[in-house]
């Protein structure tokens, strides 16, 4: 079953110890630097597939974990997440949570929206922001598992790290998922990680 991210989670390691091992495969490529302003790296299999996966997303939906900042209510002075004054995303982000917070303007085109009415209401303010493009569930696990299960999302790319973390947050353990049928649309192999992807529709019973 899999699990992101890795056990004991903390500021020092959003992914959780060790969880960082997940990203090597994509830190190492030419593509990815770039995008992160640094020189040098490589191109393999997996540079297609990080790059269309990119290509047409216009709005990003993540949980509160995934964004940073701990449970419970913000406070006075809330942390501004993982991701620092200029994060990665260039699109505008809306984070699941069940506390308000004020929207979050970044640079470079980013602004963090914290929605409270769930799931649905986050992706109709992301179909709304996207204008006509994509939309992309980035994570966090619950977040992922609870949108495939409420059958929110018609296709799922898993990049299965060659890694053993040992613990982690199950993605695919709701009941509901019984119900969601995987079709194999594309299966690539490359150094360090297999990239699957599959879309989704109704299992018949």
């Amino acid at each position: 079953m899999a699990s992101w991210p890795g056990p004991i989670r903390a500021r020092s390691y959003p992914l959780g110890v060790g969880g960082e091992r997940l990203h090597e495969w994509m830190r190492e490529l030419a593509v990815w630097r770039r995008h992160a302003g640094l020189e040098g790296g490589v191109e393999n299999a997996s540079t297609e597939v990080l790059e269309q996966g990119n290509d047409d997303v216009g709005a990003i939906i993540m949980g509160r974990n995934m964004f940073g900042g701990g449970p419970g209510p913000w406070g006075d002075d809330p942390w501004r997440g993982w991701w620092g004054d200029d994060p990665p995303f260039h699109v505008p982000v809306f984070v699941l949570t069940h506390h308000p917070r004020p929207p979050l303007e970044c640079f470079g085109g980013t602004t963090f929206t914290f929605v409270t009415d769930g799931p649905a209401a986050a992706l109709a303010l992301a179909r709304a922001a996207a204008g006509g493009r994509g939309m992309a569930v980035s994570g966090g696990a619950g977040v992922a598992g609870q949108d495939v299960a409420a059958g929110l999302v018609d296709e799922i790319a898993i990049h299965l790290a060659a890694t053993f973390l040992g613990d982690g947050v199950r993605i695919f353990e709701s009941p509901a998922l019984a119900a969601v049928a995987l079709e194999q649309v594309r299966a690539v192999e490359a150094p360090g990680v297999t990239h699957l992807t599959y879309r989704l529709g109704n299992a018949v019973r």
